[in-house]
């Protein structure tokens, strides 16, 4: 079992505080992923599993024994750096071999494992380079390969594809979902890629300045954000934030060209959040709104097409209500074009609700 518990873990590095008071259980077998900005304590997460950081209070259990004072050796899991830290007097082959040469593994054994994780990651061909000689994609793939050659209790890897183009990131994630579940073995990933964690994860931890806001399956924290913060992380374009105003029957947001029917709003919201692909975008017809306005989850007031950026299978519309800013996610290329004035609208069960500290409220 290797399970990854924190109970109440803080970590400071003089007045700055990395990891708040975290606790949380990365289950046996999981892919469990950290994403979050910048400097929201993701790497410091990895740090303190690895045993390279110790918490300044707080616990942390790896298969149920407590590690705080056990040396990144003794904890028996293996770490793809996001600097890679290859060996550079060492071939690639003898970097993937070295994990297994210094645990004193029987050299058929130790071919075997280089063989099956090289064609896994597709460098077989470049096994007998340095580093020196192989691009930043391959390195990466190289330091993620010296990882997974072993056989530790979990996996623990920082951006590990971040180098690689767009194509072959695409691949080399499918792989190491795929990977992970053949092995078996917990695999703790950080990445500041939404896409990335997405579409990897089996939970995901939403992280800013050090703090937890939120952890669940990845659908579960799409289609239910906590806060408006978690709302803008997952989703491209972002979720819709509008600032929001009761009315008779529902609410209207966006200066009034959108207007949502539901009796059930909390009456203490203060924003709306609707992702892009939700809004509903139509010609407008002069005369279609009736002086006391709609209640049916029609559109309000009219908004203008500010822009659009057709992208094959799906156009982005960026429309303009008074001084609110939102976007909209189209299907195909439909015949839209700046300027135009269009209607707006929303089923209100795709609405979220904020309050006033950005929380999300039920209905």
């Amino acid at each position: 079992m290797a399970d990854i518990v924190f109970r109440n873990v803080t970590k400071r590095y003089g007045a700055t505080i990395a990891v708040d008071d975290a606790s949380f259980t990365v289950n046996d077998n999981e892919f469990f992923c950290f994403f979050g900005p910048p400097l929201s304590g993701k790497s410091t997460m990895l740090r303190l599993v690895l045993g390279l950081e110790t918490p300044d209070s707080g616990e942390i259990l790896i298969g149920g024994s407590p590690v705080n004072t056990m040396s990144p050796a003794e904890r028996n899991v293996a770490m793809v750096f996001q600097n890679l830290a290859l060996f550079p007097h060492m071939s690639a082959r003898d970097n993937v071999r070295f994990p297994l040469v210094e645990h004193r593994v029987a050299e058929a054994e130790i071919e075997k494992r280089v063989a099956d994780v090289a064609a896994k990651l597709h460098i077989g061909h470049i096994l007998h380079k340095p580093p020196a000689q192989l691009s930043g994609g391959e390195r990466q793939r190289v330091a993620i390969a010296r990882a997974l050659v072993r056989d530790p209790n979990a996996y623990l890897m920082d951006d590990p594809i971040s180098a690689l183009d767009a194509r072959l990131r695409e691949e080399t994630r499918v792989e190491l979902k795929r990977i992970q579940r053949e092995l078996g073995k917990t695999l703790i990933y950080v990445t500041h890629d939404q896409e990335e964690a997405m579409s990897v994860a089996d939970r995901i931890a939403i992280l800013e300045n050090g703090r937890i806001r939120q952890i669940g399956a990845p659908a579960e924290i799409y289609d239910r954000p906590a806060s408006t913060y978690v709302a803008r992380l997952l989703g491209s374009p972002m979720m819709n934030i509008l600032k929001s105003l009761r009315g008779e029957g529902g609410v209207e947001a966006a200066e009034g060209a959108i207007r949502i029917a539901d009796k059930a709003a909390p009456a203490d919201a203060v924003e709306i959040g609707v992702r892009p692909e939700d809004i509903k975008v139509r010609p407008w017809s002069d005369g279609e709104i009736s002086e006391g306005g709609v209640s049916d989850g029609r559109a309000g007031r009219p908004a203008r097409v500010f822009e659009v950026e057709p992208l094959g299978g799906y156009t982005v519309v960026t429309l303009a209500a008074g001084q609110a800013r939102l976007r909209a996610l189209l299907r195909g290329q439909p015949d839209i074009r700046p300027d135009a004035m269009v209607a707006i609208s929303c089923e209100p069960g795709r609405v979220h609700y904020f309050g006033q500290s950005g929380a999300a409220l039920g209905r």
